[in-house]
């Protein structure tokens, strides 16, 4: 991809500009240009993988996330290529939208790009265009979606269905179920959970923020606009978090590989002006979001985004992943809504969270603790309250970071036996340095988990209850990436490669752990030390002179197993 020569003087982190941005969107139209049909409603992407949605839905997904990033590109030439998509594609060439399938996902790209662009686009077409258009997308407000942030995308197609007159009542009742339905799973402090389960990730700020926030500034309705807009404010202090110093989005969670998307509430803050970071240090997270992976290889010889996170990469796939899926990063180019003279374009870049200094910073809805250091810019996610539906090495390790991927070995683990499962995630509080949680391993085993932190030293303790006497325990650690080095240093009832055995009653195994990019770190014993009392107390020295105290209690005795819970003294 060619860009433009980097501009140091107005974005001294990332070198990139409005500039870099255009460029980006155009290469990458220019890219996928070839691969449309005929009729142009359809884009076949090339490669091996079909999703569990078919061949044809997948040629849907490609013309409506391409046209998503050309509707943000605001392009008038190239959305004529997608009229002419939307005159045929109507006429029997889509797939119907139907309950909890693909095409509902790819109606709300198609909504949403024809809300965005109604004067260069939907107001060229021809009445019957229109027309077939209109009736195409109307399945969407009826149609059943899945239990999760899919509730939104009857909405957003009934924003735009609403706004040009068609089927108002039934766009109207579309909208308000929607919203209705997320208003169930917002947690507070900015924080949705993606359905009534506990799973946190991306689909936050990349649909359960931006479809609400989006649809109501169109609608120019200041109090929807107060309520989402403030949420995304809050969320957004959390957020900006989660990126390292070199770019990289934290890799935790599912869709990893819509990439750059993790930049559109980043833009959509200073798009409705709810937002509480400055112009420049939005733009060098964004920025740096996408500077991370074109320079990774997330672009092919072809121009075209793979199916992976730098490069291909099957491992952070799921079932509905097509070809043309990686283009939800469109979603990332939303920045472009913005005139060119905003200060968020002309602002010099700003250091981001994690380069500024260090920092523990405690999520309460998601019983989340980041971890991050300024000296080698890594940020570590201590999860202790979100887990998928199944199990996903993405959801449900102890920790990640923006510069590990989670190993088939299970780091970040108990492994009780030979099982390292981890189910039925407790949360049992988070606070000034440290988080907590349950975990259930199988029937009658528990793993009760406590992290301690400061910089970048872990103090992990794990009480396992339940398990038959001489049970091997293993405790692992970070998996070591590229240029970073990983520590796991054993301090009570485990041996220097992390495994130990119960007893007969609740056993208690603590480590250090760390995960730095620092060449020449201090020893781990001199920045902590961690003293066990009667097996149930925990007290925490750390070098800078703060000590914390921890006392594992009996929350209850069933006949069957005990569980316990941890809290500070």
């Amino acid at each position: 991809m060619h860009l433009p020569d980097p501009d140091r003087t107005l974005s001294p982190y990332t070198g990139y500009t409005r500039a870099h941005w255009e460029a980006a969107a155009d290469a990458l139209l220019d890219a996928v240009e070839p691969y449309a049909t005929d009729d142009r409603a359809l884009y076949h992407l090339p490669g091996d993988h079909v999703s569990s949605s078919g061949r044809l839905s997948d040629g849907l997904e490609g013309y409506a996330r391409t046209l998503l990033l050309a509707a943000f590109r605001q392009d008038g030439t190239v959305l004529g290529r997608y009229a002419e998509g939307l005159a045929s594609g109507p006429l029997g060439v889509w797939p119907r939208i139907e309950d909890r399938s693909q095409p509902l996902v790819e109606a709300a790209s198609i909504a949403l790009s024809l809300r965005l662009t109604r004067p260069l686009l939907w107001d060229r077409l021809d009445e019957p265009v229109r027309e077939r258009a209109a009736a195409w997308l109307a399945d969407a407000l009826t149609a059943e979606p899945w239990e999760c942030n899919w509730e939104l995308f009857p909405v957003t197609v009934g924003g735009f269905l609403q706004e040009i007159g068609y089927e108002v009542a039934a766009a109207h009742k579309a909208i308000d179920h929607g919203l209705e339905r997320i208003e169930q799973w917002y947690v507070g402090d900015g924080w949705y959970t993606d359905g009534p389960r506990r799973a946190f990730d991306y689909y936050n700020g990349w649909a359960l923020h931006l479809y609400p926030v989006l649809h109501a500034w169109l609608a120019d309705a200041p109090d929807m606009l107060d309520l989402y807009g403030g949420r995304l404010e809050r969320h957004l202090s959390d957020y900006a978090r989660l990126f390292g110093g070199d770019g990289a989005p934290m890799l935790q969670g599912r869709s990893l590989t819509y990439r750059f998307a993790t930049a559109a509430p980043l833009w959509l803050g200073a798009l409705t002006g709810r937002t509480p970071l400055s112009p420049g240090e939005t733009r060098r997270l964004a920025s740096g979001a996408l500077k991370y992976f074109l320079d990774r290889g997330a672009v092919d010889g072809n121009g075209l985004l793979s199916l992976g996170w730098h490069g291909p990469n099957e491992a952070i796939l799921q079932g509905y992943s097509g070809p043309a899926s990686p283009y939800w990063a469109s979603k990332g180019f939303v920045g472009l809504l913005l005139p060119p003279d905003h200060e968020v374009w002309t602002a010099p870049e700003e250091p981001g969270p994690a380069e500024r200094t260090d920092a523990v910073t405690p999520i309460a809805p998601s019983n989340w603790l980041l971890e991050s250091t300024s000296s080698d810019g890594l940020v570590r996610l201590h999860n202790h309250g979100s887990e998928d539906v199944r199990y996903d090495p993405y959801y449900t390790r102890l920790a990640y970071s923006t510069v590990t991927e989670p190993s088939a070995s299970y780091d970040n683990s108990v492994i009780v036996g030979d099982d390292p499962s981890r189910k039925d995630i407790v949360p049992l509080g988070v606070g000034d340095g440290w988080a907590a949680s349950r975990h259930t391993v199988r029937g009658g085993v528990t793993v009760t988990s406590l992290v301690v932190t400061e910089g970048a030293v872990e103090v992990r303790a794990h009480l396992v209850a339940g398990a038959a006497a001489g049970t091997p325990v293993r405790v692992t650690g970070w998996a070591a990436g590229d240029d970073v080095r990983a520590e796991l240093a054993p301090v009570l009832g485990l041996s220097e490669d992390g495994a130990g055995t119960t007893t007969e009653t609740p056993t208690l195994f603590v480590a250090l752990a760390r995960l730095t990019g620092e060449a020449e770190p201090l020893p781990l014993a001199e920045l902590v030390s961690v003293e066990a009392r009667e097996a149930r107390d925990l007290d925490v020295h750390w070098a800078s002179g703060t000590v914390m105290e921890f006392r594992f209690t009996a929350s209850g005795v069933p006949s069957t197993e005990l569980l316990w819970s941890v809290a500070p003294r």
